[in-house]
């Protein structure tokens, strides 16, 4: 059961990548990349409100919400950019080209998220092994993008 830290986020690239090809997939069937995005979303959200009354989740109260610094809701507007990203992308440059650049572009983030400790994080420096590291991993997403 410990290794399933190292699994949930294996899985979660498997299906981000599916993601994209479903996604891709309806923004032609709706003509519309910022309506298959809003599907996508709108499908998520039934089914976590679906969740929230199987599990009876308590509510959350108004005055709780309003307590809550306004930054804190900002990652929805974050996913809505991603998907929306990755729906106008994929058809243009291909699935393995986008999530290069996208898995550069979090480690790069997550790094400095770490370096820094920011948005809750524990502070974790880098070091020249994580640069190292980081410099393969783009190099890697050069070397897939090239043509």
């Amino acid at each position: 059961m410990k290794y399933i830290v190292y699994l949930l986020p294996f899985i979660s690239g498997l299906t981000i990548a599916t993601q994209a090809g479903v996604n891709s997939q309806l923004r032609f069937s709706l003509n519309s990349p910022l309506m298959a995005a809003f599907v996508s979303f709108l499908v998520g959200t039934v089914i976590l409100g679906a969740l929230l009354l199987v599990t009876r989740q308590p509510a959350v109260s108004l005055a709780q919400l309003r307590g809550i610094e306004l930054y804190k809701f900002a990652g929805g507007l974050l996913g809505a950019f991603f998907v929306s990203a990755i729906i106008i992308t994929v058809p243009k440059i291909g699935s393995a080209n986008v999530f290069a650049l996208v898995i550069a572009g979090q480690l790069f983030m997550g790094m400095l998220y770490d370096h820094f400790g920011l948005l809750g994080f524990p502070q974790n420096s880098i070091n020249w092994s994580k640069v190292l590291g980081a410099l393969f991993v783009i190099s890697g997403a050069y070397l897939i993008n090239k043509k």
